[in-house]
């Protein structure tokens, strides 16, 4: 059996993605006509899939199903949790988990690459399962911030993986349908989150948000053990361990790390202009660029190799795949401001009426990943989804504090498609230029880029909102009203505004809409560089085979097709 290379390079750069993609009979294997990577040691067909490689799809699933579902619960069940501990800082209760999630993923794909898939599954599932009981049993906020640093860990870890090991078990040409399904599974955990979090707040039980996930890290945890026997790298602990790019990862770790706080200070802790945002957020980008120069020049086995970059098509999926989740996310966080402030409702009622964005997100991923396997083709998708965010984001940045409701939730029904589209799509022209043997290290360094770029989408919609606020607002309401001025104006508005006398209100009301507006009218333009970005890729032809290197073992693939050919 081979051995698992820690890097593969690319045949050629900018030129590998420049063929059409041309139909192509199935027996055939990819001609030197098309000039992407070729598959390494793959075998003329891929293996039939039986009972087992569902059970593996099972335990991706319900390992996959855990980080959304965690981080869009506990957001809602925060005002019980700071009431029951006490305490300040209960901002880092959800900066801790994402700072953490986010910085662990580059390093996944070093982890996958040279300990194996399996281990590295399994050390992300012990991780979100430690973090999740020190967190239901956390008695300070101190201690629960502590254990969602640890549960992050572990949710970045398994959203990078999950990844991986579908790769390696299924080929780019016919994984579009299994993502989509994948992608299901993350839209529902999010869209049930708030739900699930209001319930066990209702009733008091929000420690009962992070002992739910053990039973289900539990069967996660036995299906990877029992039944993902794929290659081990060889060598002892200590060969594996000097293997790791350990200064890269410092790097990387530290500088996003610096970028987090100083997004999540900004505006709300701190003003923007306080060196206590400044300087972590400089020295932090600044660390970001060095990392790039030090895995490109210095590192011996990068975990980011600059060959992940050297074709257009691969950037062009790596920038859309960190843009779409900018215009996304402010939607996701913002538009229930919108319902809450200009519609009175309740945060339960928000969390419904933005059920148009969510569940609509889940058949379009579906969909989409549907029509990459039948097709061979991402590039119209891409395009189409692009256009039909933008025209979703200037639909709703007509909405003002008396557009009717059906309006506002069928607009935001038009952006999750159009979101939805590109969240299915950039997945497939990052990986096609490359050759399978460098699927690791590409997918955590999309995982990174989808994650980090969240961060990003709050912070810019929140960062307008307030100024626009503080320039709209009647100037004698928001001195007395908020004690001179509230660095989190907008959170801090919402709960008192149905309290407010005519003509105040109305005058509150408008002031807000109009703010929020220019939110949308930002994201038009984000998301037009996303579509412009999206010109640059190349319809490159898909894998057929997988990396045969972590391909299932050959006794259980035969098993795999032994059940497949009983069913």
């Amino acid at each position: 059996m081979a051995v698992p290379t820690s890097t593969g390079q690319v045949s050629s750069t900018s030129d590998a993605d420049s063929t059409k993609l041309e139909p192509q009979p199935v027996q055939e294997t990819m001609p030197s006509a098309q000039p992407g990577p070729q598959p390494t040691d793959a075998s003329n067909s891929s293996p039939k899939r039986g009972l087992r490689f569902w059970l593996i799809f099972l335990a991706v699933g319900c390992a996959l199903f855990l980080s959304p579902l965690e981080l869009t619960s506990v957001s809602t069940a925060l005002p019980s949790i700071v009431r029951d501990l006490g305490g300040d800082n209960f901002i880092w209760i959800t900066s801790s988990y994402t700072l953490a999630s986010t910085a662990i993923l580059p390093m996944s794909g070093g982890i996958a690459q040279i300990f194996g898939r399996r281990p590295a599954m399994l050390l992300a599932l012990g991780l979100f399962s430690l973090g999740s009981a020190l967190c239901g049993s956390a008695k300070s906020i101190p201690w629960l911030i502590g254990a969602r640093t640890v549960q992050g860990m572990g949710g970045g870890g398994i959203l990078s993986i999950s990844n991986i090991i579908i790769s390696d078990l299924v080929p780019l040409k016919e994984r579009g349908a299994i993502s989509g399904v994948l992608g299901l599974v993350w839209a529902l955990a999010a869209a049930l989150g708030p739900l699930i979090g209001g319930a066990f707040t209702k009733g008091g039980q929000w420690r009962w948000l992070f002992y739910m996930n053990l039973p289900i890290c539990g069967v996660a945890f036995a299906l990877v053990l029992l039944l993902l026997k794929l290659p081990t790298p060889p060598g002892n602990l200590t060969d594996k361990l000097k293997r790791m790019d350990w200064i890269g990862n410092g790097i990387v770790i530290a500088s996003s790390t610096a970028v987090v706080i100083a997004l999540t200070w900004g505006g709300a802790t701190f003003p923007w202009s306080s060196f206590r945002v400044l300087v972590p957020l400089i020295v932090g980008l600044a660390g970001i660029v060095g990392f790039g120069f030090y895995e490109a020049l210095v590192a011996k086995e990068p975990i980011m190799p600059f060959s992940l970059l050297t074709n257009r098509t691969s950037l062009s999926g790596y920038v859309q795949t960190f843009i779409n989740p900018v215009v996304m996310l402010s939607v996701i966080y913002y538009l229930p401001a919108y319902f809450q402030a200009c519609k009175g409702a309740s945060p339960l009622r928000s969390g419904v009426e933005t059920f148009g964005l969510s569940m609509t997100l889940g058949p379009v991923v579906i969909l989409c990943g549907w029509s990459v396997t039948k097709l061979a083709k991402y590039r119209p998708q891409a395009w189409f989804g692009w256009v039909v965010l933008i025209i979703g984001t200037g639909l709703l940045s007509t909405v003002d504090a008396e557009t009717s409701l059906a309006h506002s939730i069928g607009y935001s029904a038009l952006i999750s498609i159009g979101g939805g589209t590109v969240y299915a799509i950039t997945y497939f022209p990052v990986l096609a230029p490359l050759q399978v043997s460098q699927n690791a290290y590409a997918l955590a360094f999309f995982a990174f880029c989808r994650s980090f770029a969240g961060v990003w989408g709050v912070t810019i919609g929140g960062t307008i909102l307030q100024n626009e606020l503080s320039k709209r607002l009647p100037a004698s309401f928001a001195q007395s009203a908020l004690n001179g001025g509230s660095a989190d104006i907008a959170y801090s508005l919402i709960p008192i505004i149905q309290q407010l006398e005519e003509p105040l209100r109305t005058q509150v009301r408008d002031a807000f809409a109009d703010s929020i507006i220019r939110v949308w009218q930002t994201m038009i333009g984000i998301a037009g560089i996303g579509l412009l970005s999206s010109v640059f890729m190349k319809e490159v032809a898909m894998h057929k085979k997988v990396d045969q290197d972590w391909a299932l073992k050959e006794k259980e693939r035969k098993a795999a097709e032994a059940e497949s050919d009983s069913v």
